[in-house]
C-alpha cells in the first residue's frame, strides 16, 4: 500500500519568450518517471478555485481514504468524476522534453531541412442523506454537513471541533488514517476549515467496470489561493514529489511563500543521452533540486494555449494540443466561450517535512512569458568534410563537444571517464596539421591523463614548491641575522 491517507491536493485556502527553435521532437520526461508522486489540476478565475485530483493510490481500494481541507461546505453540484485521459494530455504537452537537429555539411551546397511542425464526465448522483453512523457524531465533536455519493466514491462534509475527535470519528466509521494525522489536522481545525472526506464503494466500482480510481474534482469560492501539502506528509518520512498544472486568464502561477525557479533549460547535451533520457532528467531534477536548497518550486513549462492563439504552443510540440472539451474536464469553463486566453504553468514540487512546514500559497501574475524545459542534442554533420570549410566546422565540433560532455556533467554529476571517445572520435575526421593544433584544455569529466599529473595537480605541487622556497629563504634569512 502506498498510502492510508492521501492528500489529494486541493487549492483549499487557508491561513519574454524563449529562444526560437524549430526541431524533432524525440523524448520527453513525463511524470510517471517519479514513482511517489501525486498531481493535480489547479485552475484560479478571480476568486474561483477549481481542483481536480489525480488517485494515483495502489493497495487493497477498501483501505483508500482521502481528506482534503476545504474552505466551505460544498455542494453536490461542486464535486464530479473525470477522466484519467485529461491528466495524461496535460503531462505529455507540458512535460520535459528532448529535441534533435542536424549540422550542415559545409563542403556541400545542398542543406538539410531542419524544421518541422510537429470519456464522459461523470454526473453526481444525488442520493438520500444516510442516517447511520457507528456513534454519534456529538460524541466525537464532528458534524456531518453534507452526504453525498458520486460515481463510485462516498462523499461527506465534516465540521470539527478538535483533531484527536475527529481523528477517533474517522478511524471508528472505517477511514484508514496515520496515526498522526491529528498533528496535521490540528491547524485546519483551528482555521475554521471544513474536510472533503472520501471512500470507495466497491460495488459501485465493480459496478461501473473500472479497475482504477478516477479523478475528483471540486470547485469552490475563496480569497486566498493555496494547496494544504501538510496533511499529505502525515504518513511519509521522506520527499514526494507534486506535478501541478494550473491554468489561469492571465499569466503564470508562481508560489509566494516559496521562491519558484526555473529548472536548467535549453541545454546542448550528447547524442548518447538520448539512450538515457529518463534517468538523465531524473537526476538533473534532483541537482537542481539539492542546488536550490530543496526548498523551491520548480517551473517545468509555462505558455499561452488558448485554442483561438495562432503563435506557437510549444517549440516543439510532445504531443497535440489540448482540445477544448479536456480544458473543459480541467475546469478551464471559459476557453470556448471567448471569455479570455488560456495560460497554462507547470510546477514540480518535491516536498518534505522539514523543508516544507508551510502549506503551499499561490499568486496568479500577468508574467506571459514562454518557457519549457528542453534538451538539444546536434547531429554532426554527414559526408564529404575534407575541404577548408570542413575542417574549421569538425575544429568546431571538436570543441563543441567536449562543451556538451561538460554541460552534461555540469546538470547530472555523471562519471563520464568512459565516454571519452564521443570527443576523440571526431580527431579521426580532421587533417593531421588542424588535429595537431587542437588546444588539450583540462576537462573535470575526463578523469586524470595517463601523460602526466592532471593541471590542478600541477598547480598544487607548484603552490608547495613555493611554500617551500619560502620557508627555506625565511631560514636563511635568519641564520644569517644569527
Amino acid at each position: 500500500m502506498k498510502k492510508n491517507l492521501i492528500l489529494a491536493l486541493s487549492a483549499m485556502t487557508l491561513a519574454g519568450s524563449a529562444s526560437a527553435f524549430c526541431g524533432f521532437y524525440v523524448a520527453r520526461a513525463d511524470a510517471t518517471l517519479f514513482n511517489d508522486r501525486s498531481e493535480v489540476i489547479l485552475v484560479r478565475d478571480g476568486l474561483r478555485t477549481t481542483i481536480t485530483m489525480s488517485n494515483d493510490f495502489k493497495g487493497n481500494v477498501k483501505d483508500f481514504a482521502m481528506v482534503v481541507p476545504v474552505p466551505t461546505v460544498l455542494k453536490e453540484s461542486d464535486i464530479r468524476i473525470v477522466e484519467r485521459r485529461v491528466f495524461s494530455a496535460l503531462d505529455a504537452y507540458s512535460s520535459p522534453r528532448l529535441v534533435e537537429y542536424w549540422d550542415d555539411n559545409p563542403c556541400q551546397q545542398w542543406l538539410y531541412a531542419d524544421e518541422v511542425e510537429m470519456a464522459d464526465m461523470a454526473v453526481a448522483e444525488p442520493t438520500a442523506m444516510k442516517s447511520s453512523m457507528n456513534r454519534k457524531e456529538k460524541d466525537y465533536g464532528v458534524t456531518i454537513e453534507a452526504q453525498y455519493t458520486v460515481g463510485e466514491y462516498d462523499i461527506l462534509i465534516l465540521g470539527a471541533k478538535e483533531s484527536n475527535g475527529l481523528k477517533q470519528w474517522l478511524l471508528d466509521n472505517g477511514y484508514k488514517i496515520p496515526d498522526t494525522a491529528h498533528e496535521v489536522l490540528d491547524p485546519y481545525i483551528r482555521s475554521g476549515l471544513k474536510f472533503f472526506v472520501v471512500k470507495v464503494d466497491l460495488q459501485r466500482l465493480q459496478a461501473s467496470g473500472f479497475d482504477f480510481l478516477r479523478p475528483i474534482q471540486v470547485r469552490f469560492e475563496s480569497s486566498k489561493f493555496m494547496l494544504p501539502i501538510r496533511l499529505g506528509m502525515a504518513n511519509s518520512s521522506g520527499v514526494q514529489d507534486m506535478i501541478v498544472y494550473a491554468f489561469t486568464r492571465t499569466g503564470r502561477v508562481e508560489c509566494v511563500n516559496y521562491r519558484t525557479v526555473k529548472v536548467p533549460s535549453d541545454r546542448n547535451i550528447p547524442l548518447f543521452t538520448q539512450q538515457r533520457f529518463g534517468q538523465f532528467y531524473k537526476d538533473l531534477f534532483d541537482r537542481s533540486y539539492k542546488r536550490e536548497g530543496r526548498n523551491a518550486v520548480a517551473l517545468e513549462y509555462a505558455w499561452n494555449v488558448t485554442p483561438s492563439f495562432n503563435g506557437m504552443k510549444c517549440d516543439p510540440c510532445v504531443g497535440p494540443p489540448p482540445m477544448p472539451r479536456e480544458f473543459a474536464e480541467a475546469g478551464v469553463d471559459w476557453s470556448n466561450n471567448g471569455g479570455g486566453q488560456v495560460f497554462f504553468t507547470r510546477m514540480h514540487v518535491r516536498y518534505s517535512r522539514d523543508k516544507f512546514p508551510q502549506d503551499l500559497f499561490f499568486q496568479v501574475t500577468p508574467n506571459t512569458e514562454h518557457f519549457q524545459a528542453r534538451y538539444i542534442l546536434t547531429h554532426p554533420a554527414k559526408g564529404d568534410l575534407s575541404c577548408a570549410a570542413g575542417q574549421e566546422y569538425l575544429e568546431q565540433l571538436y570543441y563543441r563537444r567536449g562543451r556538451e560532455m561538460d554541460e552534461l556533467n555540469a546538470l547530472t554529476g555523471w562519471d563520464l571517464s568512459k565516454e571519452r571517445n564521443y570527443v576523440e572520435e571526431v580527431k579521426g575526421k580532421m587533417s593531421p596539421e588542424r588535429r595537431n593544433s587542437l588546444d588539450q584544455p583540462f576537462l573535470p569529466w575526463n578523469g586524470p591523463s595517463s601523460g602526466g599529473p592532471t593541471p590542478m595537480i600541477a598547480l598544487l605541487l607548484g603552490l608547495l614548491a613555493l611554500i617551500s622556497g619560502l620557508f627555506s629563504l625565511s631560514a636563511r634569512r635568519n641564520k644569517a641575522y644569527a
